[in-house]
């Protein structure tokens, strides 16, 4: 079985969840997001299987999201699409496994889709 990761590897929670995965014999495909940003088909579908709505995979302490003027902003298509354009505003790090999300906040929280 392979999961996905949608990694950043400057962020603490995404290696130290990259490193559980690896150390539990996963095989894993690591998708390096900022560099291979998700399409906003992509980000619908992780939402889908995150059960989360688009404010919820938001990082709202980025500057960029305060320079968007994204506060208070909760269309989801809007936010979507500024997620697409603008990866670095999503929540990291992602692990998708058998249908499922999870976000790794905290890493063993992926544990339970493996």
């Amino acid at each position: 079985m392979t999961v996905t990761i949608w990694h950043n590897p400057r962020c603490s929670k995404s290696r130290q969840t990259l490193a559980l995965l690896e150390a539990n014999g996963t095989q894993i495909e690591v998708r390096h997001y900022l560099q291979a940003p998700p399409t906003e088909v992509e980000i619908r579908g992780a939402l889908a299987q995150l059960d989360l709505p688009a404010t919820e995979l938001l990082r709202t302490g980025e500057k960029l999201f305060k320079d968007l003027g994204l506060k208070g902003v909760t269309d989801n298509d809007a936010l979507i699409a500024a997620m697409s354009t603008h990866p670095i505003l999503i929540e990291r790090p992602i692990v998708f496994s058998k249908g499922k999300a999870r976000l790794g906040r905290p890493p063993e929280a992926v544990l339970d889709i493996l």
